[in-house]
């Protein structure tokens, strides 16, 4: 069972830096294609950004230019670099990983966006 775990949540002020990680549990080039989502409070969970195997990447239109994903393989790790933050951004973060026959995700992470 592949488990992983996000971090690097918290409070930050509208126009402030997070990264979030994820540590998984097992080699990343097991997985066709890893990314994050988030959930607003009262909203569905939407996708923030993709990255697949070969290293493509995908974001929702309302962070583009402002996060960044990005892994490193050696550490099993995804990042989810994020600039200019907006209060629209606050949300449970999560971490979702598929092999294509399976798919994965972590608890998430909180990320509070407010003055």
């Amino acid at each position: 069972q592949v488990q992983l775990v996000e971090s690097g949540g918290g409070l930050v002020q509208p126009g402030g830096s997070l990264r979030l990680s994820c540590a998984a549990s097992a080699r990343l080039i097991n997985f066709i294609a890893m990314g994050w989502y988030r959930q607003a409070p009262g909203k569905e969970r939407e996708l923030v950004a993709v990255i697949t195997s070969g290293g493509p990447t995908t974001y929702a239109d309302s962070v583009k230019g402002r996060f960044t994903i990005s892994r490193e393989i050696a550490k099993n790790t995804l990042y989810l670099q994020m600039n200019s933050l907006k209060p629209e951004d606050t949300g449970v973060y999560y971490c979702h990983s598929t092999t294509g026959r399976m798919d994965y995700w972590g608890k998430g992470t909180l990320v509070t966006v407010s003055s």
